[in-house]
């Protein structure tokens, strides 16, 4: 069968193992090809194709639900829901996003993007299902099925569900995709050590041998062998760990081959009939069927990223924010042995390998668990160290609690690198990083650095590290200028990048400093010379920066994050205790859920670009200029 012939899960019911496989071999040169031009997970989906054809096989979607975590394992799924003569828009802007989307498809249930989730939403489906069913053996009507995987559960929230999941004895069918991994090799030994186990021959040998030994035994051997239960934990006790699952009372089964279509159904049609939660673990390969995804040791092309370009304000190649970051913290590590680092399974995006291979005991990978690692960096910095926690700006946000109370509120020198931030682009609403400078402004005592160019960021990493109490630093995915118009600010200090005649002054925050800086040109041909200030830090608030916009009349902030609550606000709010008739122009991101699209497209729409900063600048004075001279006379 074709893969453009099959519309949706119905088409699937009649094909042949033959014709099933090779209907997996076109999944993934789809997959392949777009995301070859488009950017994209490309090794997590070509590793769950046949556990997708074999759910969809066995399951009634959209009536039966089924759950992806994490996320980015779902074209295969995209694929034979009907999105296949869309699948070459993919995370393009107004195309297919990269994840489940509840307006793309009445079978996408869960936007999650942000990983170990899908337990929690099954629990809660399963409960309500229970709640109104009109079974009376009290069954659910609808069956829920997760796919959890790809180091989905190396996070803290998937095990607080099960815990639940068990305890309720709700019949939820879970499908452990264990592919050894999340974005690298996965920071788990549950996976490792119950697959080695129950593969390991010795371990099967024994077993048996320990079986017919004891029902040898005279009298009791039938007696022992009967007690299936007390066997099965004797065996256990001696050859290997409690199995976690069941502990937690939900039944396990596995390891069962992953990409076995005949061997999954058989495993899903069990898992059927029984009454109450169960796991099936399936082994699978990351990046199966594409050789340079199976030769890739470290991500197994987790995602590729179409190239960038960018002209940089000094006219010398662009690099990226991570790449600079990550070379200047090595330097940084072997000057300071108290530096340590920290990632939630994410030490390769963000660019803490290097300081892994050059510090390996000081490099700490604590899965995707980000609560743990930024309470496990209080835990260093009480001790004497100090810790460099690097998160993507939008799973920071899962952490908040414990950077408030945990690092904040002891006052701990704990540094945040938050990569990512701002708008991000192809992957969407949940991966738009325009929180964090809000957050961060709401914990008492952070240091916040906010740098506009590759060089500032090597400046104000050393500084947050020397400061005493908590600092972060943001900066964005995208290629970053080395240096603009030929500085570096000085200490916790601003930068007066353009001097102009006018009362009206720009502050451009971060990457927004050279739109803004383009847009002051662009008044300039109006006749009116505005100055452009690179704040360089949020907070504290530089005073020398205060102090000259309290005698500006016009005052315009530009941030790629959040408006309310965001870093023009705050600036505002110290200004006007100096001088409240100053009057400020706050430009950003609206509190919305933005979509997925090329990010200078998207910062375009909003009108952070230079043209739109301008527009929005004349806008303002032309009237605000007319209320001023009202109220003049």
């Amino acid at each position: 069968m074709e893969l453009e012939s099959v519309k949706g899960p119905s088409d699937l019911s009649a094909l042949s193992t033959v014709e099933l496989e090779d209907l997996a071999e076109q999944i993934r040169r789809r997959i392949v090809d777009t995301v070859s031009r488009n950017g994209g997970h490309l090794g997590s989906n070509l590793g769950s194709v046949e556990i997708t054809l074999a759910l969809h096989r066995s399951f009634d979607s959209p009536r039966d639900i089924i759950l992806f975590d994490t996320g980015h394992q779902a074209y295969p799924h995209k694929l034979l829901t009907g999105r296949n003569a869309d699948f070459d828009s993919l995370r393009r802007r107004g195309g297919i996003s990269g994840y489940p989307n509840r307006a793309e498809s009445e079978h996408d249930w869960i936007e999650n993007s942000h990983a170990s989730t899908a337990l929690s939403y099954a629990y809660g489906m399963a409960a309500a299902f229970q709640v109104n069913t009109d079974d009376p053996s009290g069954l659910p009507l609808r069956r829920v099925v997760a796919v959890v995987g790809d180091g989905a559960l190396t996070g803290g929230m998937a095990y607080e569900a099960l815990n639940n999941i068990g305890h309720r004895r709700l019949p939820i069918i879970i499908i452990w995709n264990d592919n050894g991994r999340s974005y690298a090799p996965t920071i788990s030994r549950l996976s490792s050590s119950l697959t080695k186990l129950r593969l390991n021959p010795s371990y099967i040998q024994a077993r048996n041998r320990i079986k017919q030994v004891i029902t040898d035994l005279p009298k009791v051997g039938n007696r022992a062998v009967n007690s299936l239960a007390n066997m099965t934990s004797a065996l256990r006790e001696v050859i290997e760990p409690r199995v976690f699952f069941e502990a937690l009372g939900v039944r396990y089964t596995g390891p069962i081959d992953g990409h076995d279509i005949s061997e999954l159904e058989y495993a899903l049609a069990g898992a059927k009939e029984w009454n109450g939660p169960i796991v099936i673990h399936v082994l699978t390969q990351k990046g199966k069927g594409y050789p340079p995804a199976e030769d890739d040791e470290l991500q197994c092309l987790h995602d590729l990223k179409v190239p960038q370009a960018l002209s940089d304000v000094e006219g010398e190649p662009p690099v990226s924010y991570t790449e600079a970051f990550s070379k200047e913290l090595v330097r940084i590590g072997r000057e300071n042995p108290s530096v340590v680092v920290l990632t939630a399974a994410m030490g390769g995006p963000t660019g803490l390998l290097p300081f892994e291979a050059a510090f390996p005991a000081r490099y700490f990978d604590v899965g995707i668990a980000e609560q743990h690692a930024v309470t496990a960096a209080a835990g260093m910095a009480m001790a004497g160290l100090h810790p460099v926690v690097a998160i993507y700006s939008t799973f920071m946000s899962r952490a908040f609690d414990q950077v408030n109370l945990d690092v904040g509120l002891h006052g701990l020198g704990v540094t945040f690198v938050m990569d990512r931030a701002g708008i991000t682009g192809d992957d969407g609403p949940s991966h738009h990083g325009v929180l964090d400078l809000v957050q961060m402004l709401s914990v008492a005592g952070m240091t916040i650095f906010v740098p506009s160019s590759i060089e500032e960021l090597r400046v104000q990493l050393h500084l947050a590290i020397e400061i005493e109490g908590p600092s972060s630093i943001r900066f964005s995915k995208t290629l970053a200028p080395r240096l603009i118009r030929g500085g570096v600010g000085v200490g916790l200090e601003e930068r007066i990048v353009r001097e102009g005649s006018s009362n009206t002054v720009i502050v451009g925050i971060g990457k927004m400093l050279v739109p803004a800086l383009l847009a002051a040109d662009l008044l300039e041909s109006d006749g009116r010379e505005v100055t452009v200030i690179d704040p360089r830090v949020i907070r504290p608030c530089p005073t020398a920066m205060v102090e000259r916009l309290a005698r500006a009349d016009y005052v315009i902030t530009v941030e790629d994050g959040l408006v309310h609550g965001g870093a023009g606000e705050f600036i505002a709010a110290a200004v006007h205790a100096v001088n409240p008739h100053v009057l400020f122009r706050h430009l950003g991101v609206p509190t919305h859920y933005l979509p997925h699209g090329n990010a200078d497209v998207l910062l375009t729409e909003l009108g952070l670009d230079g043209l739109g900063i301008a527009r929005a600048i004349r806008t303002f004075l032309a009237q605000t200029e007319g209320q001023v001279r009202r109220a003049e006379f």
